[in-house]
């Protein structure tokens, strides 16, 4: 056990995926969870999934109702925030319309200030400390075909991660973030087979992550094993960045 029982661990993005697997992860550790996502039929299995100790707030995190919901929760204690939401709107630079930019960059960056903000001010004020997690990836160090907005966003939130565990840490508020690499997710999988191939190859381990080995790097840095740990990325991601 890493000493997260009992934690208040808010996760962003939390009916699928990776941010489903990091629910679990921090649910198995004994923490109380604040789930984020948009409005799904997973809602009920979320519930099922954690019978109690959940709390799941449904809607976009880019609007200001949903971001005065979490503010809400967070005043009843916030521990940790993982900020794990993302999307894509991929395509390149002259097909990219100023929607696919903008959207990309409101959830993927915009929402990730404004939740840290909210979570950092509560933090602070409880004088316990917390721990913020935000989601890149390995496309913010080398860029990806079509994902101008995407890799911006992911490159942003790593120097942000570095400028605000700056900032917080005096308040003993660590900031890491995490970059994925290719993950076996339920979007990925959808993806033909030579895509699938592509990605596995890029990999010196010569397979895709799971959302299980995101999970525990995301907890590792949340618990005390990391508390001297701050203003760091880290590379989840089989190797490829060494490609």
């Amino acid at each position: 056990m890493l000493g997260l029982t009992n934690k208040r661990v808010f996760i962003t993005g939390a009916a699928s995926g990776i941010g489903r697997a990091t629910a679990e992860r921090f649910y198995k550790e004994g923490s109380e969870l604040v789930l984020i996502d948009m409005p799904t039929l997973e809602a009920a299995e979320l519930q099922s999934l954690f019978p109690n100790k959940m709390t799941y707030i449904q809607g976009d995190v880019t609007t200001l109702d949903v971001q005065n919901k979490i503010k809400a929760e967070a005043e009843k204690g916030i521990d940790v925030l993982v900020n794990n939401a993302g999307i894509t709107r991929d395509a390149t630079l002259l097909k990219m319309t100023d929607e696919q930019w903008d959207s990309v960059i409101a959830v993927n960056l915009t929402a990730i200030f404004k939740l840290t903000r909210l979570a950092a001010e509560k933090m602070k004020a409880q004088g316990r400390g917390g721990v913020i997690l935000n989601a890149a990836s390995v496309v913010a160090h080398y860029g990806n075909f079509g994902q101008a907005n995407y890799s911006a966003t992911k490159a942003g939130v790593i120097a942000m991660t570095k400028t605000l565990s700056k900032e917080l840490g005096k308040d003993q508020i660590r900031v890491n973030a995490v970059a994925p690499g290719f993950i076996a997710t339920p979007m990925v999988a959808k993806m033909p087979e030579k895509v699938l191939t592509m990605m596995e190859e890029k990999s010196p381990l010569r397979r895709l992550g799971k959302p299980e080995e995101i999970a525990a790097a995301y907890a590792f840095l949340a618990s005390d094993d990391a508390k001297y740990i701050t203003g760091t990325t880290l590379n989840v991601d089989g190797g490829t960045i060494l490609g």
